[in-house]
């Protein structure tokens, strides 16, 4: 098989487009076929001595759906990459957009095929980017890439350098919701990810602000999505959806009004509650997927974290059996299953059958939660300071002790 090669005799630019209008023109015969590489060597030329770079990128791409099927990607990558290296030359950072838009919008083409090596391009061609904002679009369509081509698995570890990636590019809002939903979305469909598409879910739901109520019905689905996914996991208990304007929302809707109830009885109350509402209730919740069962386990937990942090720090085993609607002899079975969840840090004292919470976790974490933290730091702060005032007294009465023994002798 031919294979291009790169000598220093030549422009690298114009060897390849030789290269591709050569496989491109094979069948055509070889007077047509010499004619049309004469042809585009030409123009390739023009373009390279006026520093027409963007033209250079339209007439190397041109060639590449045809070429794609044709050539080794061994072939196909060094055709990129001298491709990919003319973004370097952009003479403003508006023409590397730009420049980066046509590579990005021919490599997706055809996504099925060979679909890991096009985004092996649009990575490269990302590294050589100066543009923070193209280095965004970039990455946005190796992400579509990804889920055309399903090789998702290819760009879902770059999702845990999220934080620096934005703080790099500083993107507006409206491409932060797109960003967020899109890398949800990727997640969700890996089970063993659901807490991190969960998490997205949650960054795309907290974009939006009580000023955005002309869009805000937009995320009334993804509201509900979220919402349901925290209802049903059994290993989340704490969650920021309940004051979101995203998922308000729903409270004032008449087909999900019960959805915005159902998720304040898992942040705000106690099983009791949740029966009452699941016997109202029963018909829309089956329909959606919730298990009876699995709840009553959840809201368990939930309600004896809510006794922890409602509680003087001690709690009758009789408290624990009429909140949970247990046998006196499952309390014990269900403070374990609450510290195995991280929901508290507690003894028991059988003798007394009493819990001691030491620590027990909160459900959300809302201006309720702050001054209740604030109130405990200052008691802290407060603590670390009688203890330092105590230590240099007592370091004064020791010195002073040193010096009248030294007076004596």
């Amino acid at each position: 098989m031919t294979t291009i090669v790169i000598t220093s005799e030549e422009d690298p630019s114009l060897t390849t487009v030789r290269f591709t209008s050569e496989h491109t023109w094979a069948d055509a015969g070889p007077e047509v076929l010499a004619e049309e590489v004469s042809l585009l060597c030409r123009e390739a030329e023009t373009f390279i001595a006026n520093g027409q770079n963007l033209d250079l990128v339209t007439l190397m791409l041109t060639p590449a759906d045809l070429i794609f099927p044709k050539l080794s990607e061994k072939d196909l990558e060094c055709i990129f990459t001298i491709i990919c290296n003319l973004v370097t030359k952009a003479t403003s950072l508006n023409e590397e957009l730009e420049m980066a838009e046509r590579i990005s919008v021919k490599v997706c083409q055809q996504p099925n095929d060979k679909p890991a090596l096009r985004l092996k391009i649009l990575f490269n061609l990302y590294n050589l980017l100066e543009n923070p904002y193209s280095k965004f679009y970039v990455y946005m369509k190796a992400l579509d890439l990804a889920v055309s081509g399903k090789v998702t698995e290819n760009i879902v570890p770059s999702f845990k350098k999220m934080d620096s990636f934005l703080k790099e590019w500083n993107i507006g809002t409206v491409d932060q919701r797109k960003l967020f939903l899109t890398i949800s979305n990727v997640l969700k469909e890996n089970k063993s990810m659901s807490k991190d598409s969960f998490n997205f879910l949650t960054k795309y739901l907290a974009t939006f602000s009580s000023d955005d109520a002309n869009i805000m019905s937009e995320a009334k689905g993804e509201a509900v999505r979220a919402v349901m996914e925290f209802v049903k996991a059994p290993d989340m208990f704490q969650c920021d959806l309940l004051d979101m304007p995203a998922v308000a929302q729903l409270e004032q809707d008449g087909n999900y009004a019960w959805v915005y109830q159902l998720l304040k009885i898992f942040l705000t109350q106690r099983l009791k509650a949740y029966i009452a509402f699941q016997a109202e209730n029963d018909t829309a919740m089956t329909e959606s997927g919730i298990v009876f069962e699995d709840c009553m386990t959840k809201m368990r937990l939930l309600s004896l974290a809510d006794l922890g942090s409602n509680e003087s720090g001690e709690i009758p085993y009789a408290m624990v059996a009429n909140t949970l609607m247990i046998q006196d002899d499952e309390v014990e079975e269900w403070i374990v299953k609450a510290i195995a969840a991280k929901l508290l840090d507690c003894k028991m004292d059988q003798l007394n059958q009493t819990v001691i919470v030491s620590r027990c976790s909160d459900r959300l974490f809302g201006p309720n939660q702050w001054v209740a933290l604030r109130s405990k730091l200052s008691m802290w702060r407060g603590n670390i300071a009688n203890v330092i005032t105590t230590i240099q007294a007592n370091k004064l009465v020791e010195d002073a002790s040193q010096v009248t023994g030294q007076g004596v002798a």
